[in-house]
Order: C-alpha cells, then sequence, then structure tokens
C-alpha cells in the first residue's frame, strides 16, 4: 500500500523530510479494530511536533491523526459499524497513523462520517471535534443548555477554537467570547458564530471587563503561558481554565484566591490509558456527524491540498508551522500508481 512516513527527525524544509514508500497492508482486524480504506487526511500540529522529535531511528513511521474513509473489514467483536460504512477518526497517538492507504483503527474512537459532507471536509473535523468537545464538556463541565454566562476561548481561529465556538453556539446558551489577533481570524471568528472577538495582543483582562459579563469557563487553545496573568484575572470565582498546550511554567497559585481550578485536555488520554469510557468518543463524533448533517455546525477545512502525498502533506506541515493557519489543511485521495 501507499504510504507517506518519515524515517528520521529533519525540518520541514528539507524535501525528504516526508516520503512516499510502498509498505504491506496491515493484517487482518482483531478485537474491536476496523481495517479503514483512507480516503482523505488533515494536518494537526502534532504531526508537525512529532516529524522534528520523535526519532524512528530510520524505520518508516507513518503519522496522521485524521482521516475520512470507508471500512473494509471488521474485528470479530466489532459492533458499530460494518463494511463498506463510512467513517471518520483522530485514531490512536500509539499506532501506525493515517497517512497510509489502509489503516487499523479501534471503533470505540470511530464516527460515522458526516453524508453532507465530503471525504475531505469530513477528514477536517475528528482531532479539533474531539478535543473541544472534551475539553467543553468533559473537564469545563459545562452543562449543555447553560446559559447566563460567558465562556472565553483563547485562539479561537484554529483548529479546535474554531470548533470549541461551534460547540458551544450549538449546545449551551453561553455569550461566547473569542480572541484573535489579525482581521481575518477575527472574521473567521464571527463567521463561526462567536458573539465578541477580541485582541488577544492588547490587554484581555481590560477588554473583557469592559464586557460587563461573567466568565466561569476558559479554554485556552494556544500560548497558556503568554496569556496566564490575564486568565487569572479574567476567571470568575470558583471558575475553571482548560489548557490543551504544553506551558513550560505557570503561575498555579495566582488561581488560589478565587478557588479556581485549572484542568488539561488530552483527547488521546482514553485510548491510551484504556478508560472505561472509551467509546465517549464515538459517541461524540456520531453527534458532530449529526451537528453536521444539520446544518448547525460547519466544516473547519480551508485549505485543499491535492492528492495524499509526501509533497502535499509536507506544505500542510508548513502552513501549520507558521502559526498562522487559519482551520484545516487537508489532503484527498491518492494518485493512480499506473
Amino acid at each position: 500500500m501507499k504510504v507517506v512516513a518519515y524515517t528520521q527527525c529533519r525540518p520541514s524544509s528539507d524535501p525528504e523530510a516526508l516520503l512516499d514508500l510502498d509498505l504491506p497492508e496491515p493484517p487482518a482486524p482483531k478485537g474491536r479494530d476496523l481495517l479503514v480504506e483512507v480516503r482523505a487526511v488533515s494536518v494537526n500540529p502534532l504531526d508537525t511536533k512529532q516529524r522534528g522529535r520523535a526519532d524512528p531511528k530510520g524505520e518508516p513511521k507513518i503519522l496522521g491523526f485524521d482521516a475520512a474513509g470507508v471500512v473494509r473489514a471488521v474485528g470479530p467483536e466489532a459492533r458499530l459499524f460494518g463494511v463498506g460504512n463510512e467513517v471518520f477518526y483522530a485514531g490512536a497517538v500509539n499506532r501506525s497513523g493515517s497517512n497510509a492507504q489502509f489503516q487499523l483503527v479501534d471503533e470505540r474512537i470511530v464516527g460515522p462520517r458526516p453524508a453532507k459532507l465530503d471525504f475531505a471536509e469530513s477528514a477536517a473535523l475528528p482531532l479539533t471535534s474531539i478535543t473541544a468537545w472534551e475539553a467543553l464538556f468533559d473537564r469545563l463541565r459545562i452543562p449543555h443548555g447553560a446559559s447566563g454566562a460567558a465562556l472565553l476561548v483563547v485562539g479561537g481561529a484554529g483548529g479546535v477554537g474554531s470548533m470549541a465556538i461551534q460547540l458551544a453556539r450549538a449546545l449551551t446558551g453561553l455569550t461566547v467570547i473569542a480572541t484573535a489577533s489579525r482581521p481575518e481570524t477575527r472574521e473567521w471568528c464571527e463567521r463561526l458564530g462567536a458573539h465578541h472577538v477580541l485582541d488577544h495582543a492588547g490587554d484581555l483582562a481590560a477588554q473583557v471587563k469592559a464586557l460587563g459579563v461573567a466568565v466561569p469557563w476558559i479554554f485556552c487553545t494556544t500560548q497558556t503561558e503568554r496569556h496566564w496573568r490575564a486568565i487569572c484575572d479574567i476567571i470568575a470565582p470558583q471558575g475553571l481554565v482548560c489548557a490543551i498546550d504544553e506551558p513550560m511554567t505557570l503561575e498555579v497559585g495566582r488561581l488560589k484566591p478565587k478557588a479556581a481550578g485549572l484542568v488539561w485536555e488530552a483527547m488521546f488520554a482514553r485510548i491510551l490509558f484504556s478508560t472505561a469510557d472509551i467509546e465517549a468518543q464515538h459517541a461524540l463524533l456520531k453527534e458532530v456527524s449529526l451537528l453536521a448533517d444539520a446544518g448547525t455546525i460547519r466544516s473547519t477545512l480551508t485549505r485543499r491540498l491535492g492528492p495524499i502525498s509526501a509533497a502535499a502533506l509536507l506544505e500542510g506541515h508548513r502552513l501549520v508551522e507558521e502559526g498562522r493557519m487559519i482551520g484545516k489543511a487537508v489532503a484527498e485521495g491518492w494518485n493512480d500508481p499506473n
């Protein structure tokens, strides 16, 4: 089968940072695994971080943590999907990735892909949808239908922030405040439904104060360390802050006077540690698919990279590394080997 892989850590400026290779197809699925024929994949910051830091010691390592495709075989214990079903998923960080024509994936972290979106539009959704959903409803514990207060999403124009805005608007009555620093990112957040878009390059605490709303929930998708003091000023007493990045140091004691808390979102935790609620990711992806088909949320696909290849995905890596990407970049289909 065709795959895009890397064999050593190289910068994205190196044309051989990713390679087009032919590798054996995966074995027949066991347990609750599905064998999926991959039709489209999207690029995430995790891809660039692994390519730059995780040394495969000369062995081909397949990245890819977002896919949409068709089930071609099911394990003997699979019960959620059958052959021919169209699916989307983020996969698992400790297994071979989605940048391959065929991939094995546990059905408990797979959802039925939105019927009204194409494969590329669907592939833009899984990782960011899971991360945003878990951050809002599992980590911050925002009740569905909550109202009368505000949610602040720091970094609203990225993949995760884009989904957090949409899910909060779709499933709660909260005032959704996003941050962005460029005209095009502000416009993007507004189009996704943010009630207010603030400039995180300015005095964020003062801007929130001027709105006159209580903010018991803050979801920081990027640069938590940079914004930490403002976050601590903004958070309401007994509120919660959720972060997904990797700040080197945080003055967590600043939350104590307000009895506020800090929680982390790591969307691979359920599958990595085999938690009892792994199937919650199937359930939430199913709900995301229904919301997309109803037109309540939209795909965050903004860049089509062409057919899946090393060159196309490396272009996606470069876009992500520039730090100015709005939404998601997706590659779809495989060139005919003949």
